[in-house]
């Protein structure tokens, strides 16, 4: 008997030990204070799987010479991943093979915009869903998520997340907007995927 009390107490302490670590490796991963999310929709069918778009995006197809500056920011890095899984906290892309990150900075603003390359348009409308409320993509550049905005696309098979913020201070609502905007554009790239699909 005493053994299965000294099992069940070791399970117990390992259980609280897992569930300590996890918050306090979640603990304040930060979040937009606006976020908008949208589905795909049929807009999208020619790039609903990727059977239909089977090669991998690349850098430069997404980060093109023209998005170089948007407004008055200016783009700082990019990465890519195939571990998708690297560039988010508390959420999944199930299927995801390639995602593919971009920060911009500049003036008073900053942010950064990520897509992802999932295997159909119900994997992507997954991924918007766990963004919405279980999880966020990691922050990769420093900005006043207090006050930052964000939204997440899913297109077809693909999802975009654009998120800006105040480098330094939450910024006005009008400079977000517009920073918002500019980040988001990054997505036409799925227009050009969409036309070549058909």
């Amino acid at each position: 008997m005493s053994r299965r009390l000294v099992i069940f107490g070791a399970l117990t302490v390992a259980a609280a030990v897992a569930v300590a670590g996890w918050l306090w490796l979640t603990r304040e991963l930060p979040r937009p204070a606006t976020f908008h999310a949208e589905p795909t929709s049929a807009f999208y069918a020619a790039v609903d799987t990727r059977q239909n778009d089977a090669s991998p995006l690349t850098a430069k197809e997404v980060f093109t010479p023209a998005t170089q500056t948007l407004g008055t920011m200016r783009l700082s890095a990019t990465r890519e991943f195939t571990d998708c899984d690297e560039v988010l906290w508390g959420a999944t892309a199930a299927g995801c093979t390639q995602a593919l990150q971009a920060t911009y900075q500049g003036g008073a603003m900053a942010g950064q915009f990520v897509i992802f390359n999932l295997g159909d348009g119900r994997a992507a409308d997954a991924l918007v869903a766990a963004l919405r409320k279980d999880g966020f993509v990691r922050q990769d550049i420093p900005f006043e998520a207090t006050g930052s905005r964000a939204q997440a696309r899913a297109m077809g098979h693909y999802v975009t997340v654009s998120w800006a913020g105040g480098s330094s201070a939450p910024a006005a609502a009008q400079d977000l907007l517009t920073a918002l905007i500019a980040l988001d554009g990054l997505g036409r790239v799925v227009q050009n995927r969409i036309v070549a699909a058909t």
